[in-house]
């Protein structure tokens, strides 16, 4: 399910570099961690939907990317993110 945009707006503005930022990996982590979180709510009431849950294995991922890209390029923000977002790393 997509995020509303009120719940991306307070997203962005939380975790954005400046003004204009909507883009980087901090903001892209941060929203895959908001649908990371509803959709493993959703997978533990509907344990046999294959379908999501193959989507979460793929978002999980794709935020791994994210935040070893984060990681190899801004060690500083990637430590802090991680203690916003509660990943354990």
């Amino acid at each position: 399910m997509a995020l509303s945009t009120q719940t991306r707006g307070e997203i962005v503005s939380e975790f954005q570099r400046d003004a204009k930022d909507t883009g980087s990996p901090e903001v892209q982590i941060a929203m895959l961690t908001n649908r990371i979180k509803h959709l493993a709510s959703h997978l533990r009431d509907h344990k046999h939907d294959q379908h999501s849950r193959r989507g979460l294995i793929l978002m999980v991922g794709k935020r791994n990317r994210l935040l070893r890209y984060l990681q190899r390029t801004n060690a500083d923000s990637y430590r802090e993110l991680i203690g916003k977002l509660g990943l354990r790393k």
